[in-house]
């Protein structure tokens, strides 16, 4: 083989020869990849030393652990809609990957994880820090790879990307021996992959479908994580006013419709929104875009939407007649299909609609005022998101752990454009917010505020050394009740007020002084002016800010489905509930 040195790099036949970690960098760079997030190890040693060299054309984040720096791609994937991209050594530092993977492969968001592990010579033979991870990692990713040929890394790179993003998007795991990355080939630059084409819904479908909403007088636009990730909210606008339709979502749909439009009802389900959750109910047509009827929607499935018709629009076959029998399926791009029926249909007004679901906005305002009015405490959830919403831009993204206060959020947190929301849902995992809010403020280069609790912050707060390290402009507003919250509520309603191991108070952990520790401005606020006006400091601070809002372990997030349940059995007051 002749090779010529030129300008420091191996020529062959005027083709440059590269290591297997040179090809990975370049690759992520000819995908369009500028921001990576990781954490270094003996495995991927050589694939850091390529990192340095190539400081300037591709950022890599250090996070305080793997789990923080699988969360950060999922939230910066989130906000930008590009595919994350993650770097983990060999053994723990890929088993650590995994609950960021899992939350990734629930919520549909494209991600590619990268391993390194040992020498294939040593696969199989329990050599130190060595993992099966493609086995691990099996069933929570849409596909994954060991790497054991140099000369197929960037095809397999290119083709995992593909895989990440086309149909519906999830996480691909790449698994790169060292000597793999230590092997040299050639390596040729191509174009940045773009998705596979989608299928596209039968004509009789998009028509039978049309019957439906012509036939309808009731209808209810129903949307969820797949609408919101293909950018739908005027087209959903416009089917709306031209139906004279309302419109509600799903936890995974929020932030895809501006909480100012008329016709958006907000979230519904288990802790939805009185009016989405009772017009959903009333409505005599579903038109479901994108979204799957999970339990947490559904409740009940025997007594869901029981004689409303129900049209579905999904990219996935699977989702179809799932969770909930439907009388019309339009599977393949949901854009065309929802295009096809917004040119199709009849224009029409429906009066009686219109007054029904006013009728229902008023009464759930007047449950909303009514729980407000009754709390005596001083320093409330609503009234926190209340000066929340009066302060924060249009762009500002809110990222959330999982327990009340992620409910709360969604339930109050006015969302005016998309892509502003980072939050857990189907595998609603608790110390997913701070690193998810470190990848999404990157992404986005806005100023983030993360609403967590004290149960869910305690998880991974070691990653406030990752957003002081880099000087990020993220609020942690940390929502103090000294309880497991959700936990307890369920406690308080369907387990006979027995709080087993769900009481925090008894520690002792001061959160102001932790984050002054990691290096943050920090301080603890125990009234609603006291949170005005740290929260209008933290606002201003190019840096990150931690507030411990102190507020009563008996607020509860209402309304409420009981497990199981379904709209008929509502929860709207502290004193209902049953034991169990």
């Amino acid at each position: 083989m002749g090779l010529l040195l030129f300008g420091g790099e191996f020529m062959e036949h005027g083709k440059k020869i590269m290591t297997g970690s040179q090809i990975l960098i370049e690759t992520l760079i000819e995908q369009g990849v500028t921001d990576v997030f990781g954490y270094p190890g003996s495995a991927v040693l050589s694939v850091y030393d390529e990192l340095y060299k190539a400081e300037g054309r591709l950022r890599h984040y250090l996070t305080a652990h793997e789990q923080g720096a699988s969360h950060a791609a999922d939230g910066y994937s989130r906000v930008t809609g590009k595919v994350g991209v993650v770097i983990a050594t060999s053994g723990p530092g890929a088993t650590n990957l995994v609950t960021g993977i899992a939350t990734a492969m629930m919520d549909s968001i494209p991600m590619v994880a990268i391993t390194g592990n040992v020498d294939t010579s040593l696969v199989g033979k329990d050599a130190f820090q060595e993992i099966n991870i493609t086995g691990v990692t099996m069933p929570i990713t849409k596909h994954n790879y060991f790497v054991t040929d140099v000369n197929e890394l960037a095809d397999t790179i290119r083709e995992a990307f593909q895989i990440a993003k086309s149909g519906r998007p999830g996480p691909v795991l790449i698994d790169i021996p060292k000597d793999v990355q230590e092997a040299s080939c050639v390596f040729e630059k191509k174009e940045a992959v773009k998705p596979f084409e989608q299928e596209i819904a039968k004509d009789l479908d998009v028509d039978r479908a049309v019957e439906l909403i012509n036939a309808s007088e009731r209808p209810y636009i129903y949307i969820g994580g797949g609408a919101a990730g293909a950018g739908m909210t005027e087209s959903i606008k416009a089917l709306a006013e031209k139906i004279d339709a309302y419109v509600g979502c799903s936890f995974m749909g929020l932030s895809a419709m501006p909480n100012s439009y008329g016709r958006f009802l907000g979230m519904q389900g288990m802790h939805g929104k009185f009016a989405s959750s009772m017009a959903q109910k009333h409505a005599d047509l579903i038109i479901g875009v994108g979204v799957r009827f999970s339990d947490r929607a559904t409740g009940n499935r025997k007594k869901y939407a029981s004689g409303t018709k129900i049209i579905q629009l999904d990219l996935d076959i699977s989702e179809i007649n799932k969770n909930v029998k439907v009388d019309v399926a339009l599977v393949g791009n949901i854009v065309s299909s929802f295009s096809r029926i917004l040119d199709r249909c009849e224009s029409r007004e429906r009066p009686l609609w219109r007054s029904l679901v006013e009728e229902l906005k008023a009464e759930g305002d007047r449950i909303e005022e009514e729980l407000d009015r009754n709390d005596k405490s001083p320093l409330t959830p609503k009234r926190i998101f209340d000066t929340v919403n009066r302060i924060k831009g249009k762009d500002t993204v809110i990222a959330t752990d999982v327990g009340q206060h992620q409910m709360w959020t969604a339930q109050y947190v006015d969302f005016e454009q998309p892509r502003r929301f980072a939050s857990s849902g189907g595998l609603g995992t608790m110390g997913y917010g701070l690193g998810a809010a470190i990848g999404a403020q990157i992404g986005s280069g806005a100023r983030t505020v993360l609403i967590t609790g004290d149960g869910s912050f305690g998880m991974n707060l070691n990653e406030l050394a990752t957003a002081v390290t880099y000087g990020l402009p993220i609020v942690i507003v940390l929502l103090n009740n000294g309880a497991l919250g959700m936990v307890r509520q369920w406690q308080n309603f369907f387990y006979g007020k027995r709080y087993s191991n769900t009481v925090l108070s008894n520690r002792k952990t001061d959160f102001v002084k932790v984050a002054e520790g990691f290096g943050l401005s920090a301080c603890k606020v125990e009234t609603e002016t006291e949170f005005l006006t740290a929260f209008e400091r933290a606002m201003q601070e190019n840096a990150p800010f931690l507030i411990e809002a102190k507020i009563d372990v008996d607020e509860f997030v209402l309304p409420m489905l009981p497990p199981g349940g379904s709209i008929d059995d509502i929860i709207t007051t502290k004193e209902k509930g049953t034991n169990k």
